[in-house]
């Protein structure tokens, strides 16, 4: 069994690593506890802003984009490299953070800010390449082209589980593009925030930038409301639960602001009779049980060939019987803890009703460590084999619970794919290319991700993250992304000295 720490030393961790970032934790003080998952006891106390403080926030970023705007690219893009290059000297500090606010293991806290360096480079890149068009007129003596110019303030309110990564994707693109960046972070994760804003505060001022290009509101849901609200947010970027994103969408669209809407998911993975099903195990339990089953793109149902499904599922308990569940900061450590006793009440809740609608568990769903550390919820992560799709297979349970289903053709298992309100990833384990490319095909997969012979969590930074459906359609990180930070224009310039008009009009006064 893996011991917990002290919750004196956890104290410890958060604080050093805090001030190493440039973070004096006793100028934020206040009545806020921020509790972590690991003992479910406080390391600080925070003080939070209020609605009331979001329009000088947002006035100050709009005076901020009035300078930076004229900025050329390349330039902009020199403090998002020297940002880099401070999220490179700070990887650990950070990642300590993260493991102590939300509760991931050591890897994955740190794969999440390599995440941050990766779209840092992504974004130098960029700066360089907001490329428009040049397209033929039907005018002689005429071009038409398109340009690209920055938005306006951008809004970003993030979810807990991606506490730094996701604010990355946004403010890395955002500031190339030329648009300040005001932060909502979840309330559960203050500090992981307030440390990776230092690094940036101090690459805007090592570069001259505009000192309000980047701020942070601390606080709860009215900062977000206020964000979703105020006009001089040209794009609302949020992440976070479909309850949530059907609430800010419509505000945002009221005030005919832009939104890029990030939200829930509830992922599937095919499996075929040619499936390599070491590889298939391999795959499906990093995606199903890492992050103790608390990311977007957690694996939460497997699909299965009838020939297969025996046999895959023994593979899957066996594994998921000796995953080492404990102090996600401890050696040897691949689950960590649910964020909080919510979480932990959903999962079971969810347990419950799947063994009502005739699911059987196979393995896990108990809570350990419930005597060492009363406030903290370990769980162990569940699978439920189910005899088909039903209501509680169709929502999304943010806790480590993977449905086993099975289907005995192939238009079948993308039909149950497809049968959920979410669309934001999959994969198919196949080693036949024709299961493979009509799994990719038009009428394959309707999620915004569509992986072979690989799961469905773990995506990279240079292509396009999001999906359809009750996932909001939004799309950020690589790819084209870039293109939500700005507003584009469409510009005629006639050099012929003559005035000929399009499609043929006479107008001669």
């Amino acid at each position: 069994m893996i011991a917990l720490p002290s919750a004196k030393d956890l104290r410890r961790q958060a604080r050093d690593a805090a001030s190493r970032c440039g973070v004096d934790l006793d100028s934020f003080a206040g009545d806020r506890a921020v509790n972590s998952p690991i003992n479910g006891q406080p390391l600080v106390s925070v003080r939070w802003q209020h609605a009331a403080d979001v329009d000088g926030v947002v006035t100050r970023a709009g005076e901020a984009f009035r300078a930076w705007r004229t900025v050329p690219a390349p330039v902009r893009g020199g403090l998002v490299r020297r940002f880099g290059e401070l999220l490179r000297e700070h990887k650990e500090d950070l990642g300590t953070l993260v493991s102590l606010e939300v509760g991931k293991i050591t890897s994955e806290a740190l794969g999440e800010v390599q995440e941050m360096i990766d779209i840092c480079e992504f974004a130098v890149g960029l700066s360089r390449q907001l490329y428009g068009k040049t397209i033929s007129s039907e005018r002689p003596g005429h071009r038409l082209m398109e340009t690209w110019h920055p938005l306006g303030v951008v809004g970003v309110i993030s979810a807990f589980n991606f506490p730094v990564a996701v604010w990355s994707w946004n403010t890395a693109l955002a500031v190339v593009c030329g648009d300040p960046v005001v932060w909502k972070p979840s309330e559960l994760a203050p500090l992981s925030a307030l440390a990776s804003a230092a690094l940036l505060d101090r690459a805007i001022a090592e570069t001259g930038a505009p000192a309000q290009l980047s701020q942070v509101l601390i606080g709860g849901a009215d900062l977000g409301q206020a964000l979703v609200d105020h006009s001089g947010v040209a794009l609302l970027s949020a992440t976070g639960s479909t309850r949530m994103g059907r609430s800010a969408g419509p505000r945002v669209a009221d005030r005919f602001g832009r939104s890029l809407l990030e939200l829930g998911g509830n992922n599937a993975a095919i499996v075929t009779p040619s499936a390599d099903l070491d590889l298939t195990t391999r795959g499906i339990v990093f995606s199903a049980a890492g992050t103790a089953g608390q990311r977007c793109t957690t694996m939460r149902r497997v699909i299965a060939h009838v020939d297969v499904i025996d046999e895959l599922t023994d593979r899957l308990a066996a594994v998921y019987r000796r995953l080492p569940v404990g102090s996600p900061i401890a050696d040897g450590t691949l689950v960590g803890p649910l964020i909080h006793d919510a979480a932990y009440k959903s999962m079971r809740n969810a347990l419950e009703a799947a063994q009502q609608q005739g699911g059987q568990l196979i393995v896990g769903g108990r809570r350990r460590f419930a005597d060492e550390a009363p406030d903290a919820y370990y769980a162990e992560p569940a699978i439920v084999r189910m005899p088909e799709q039903t209501d509680i297979v169709r929502q999304e349970t943010f806790a480590p619970i993977l449905y086993v289903l099975p289907y005995r053709t192939l238009d079948e298992a993308v039909a149950l794919n497809n049968d959920v309100p979410q669309g934001l990833s999959s994969s198919i384990f196949t080693s036949d290319q024709a299961e493979a490319e009509r799994f990719l095909a038009a009428d394959g997969s309707d999620c915004g991700i569509a992986n072979v012979n690989i799961g469905t969590s773990g995506a990279e930074i240079g292509g396009a993250f999001g999906g359809e459906k009750e996932t909001g359609g939004g799309r950020e990180s690589g790819s084209d992304a870039w293109r939500s930070y700005m507003r584009r224009a469409t510009n005629t310039i006639n050099f012929s000295g003559e005035l000929p008009l399009a499609q043929g009009v006479e107008f001669t006064v």
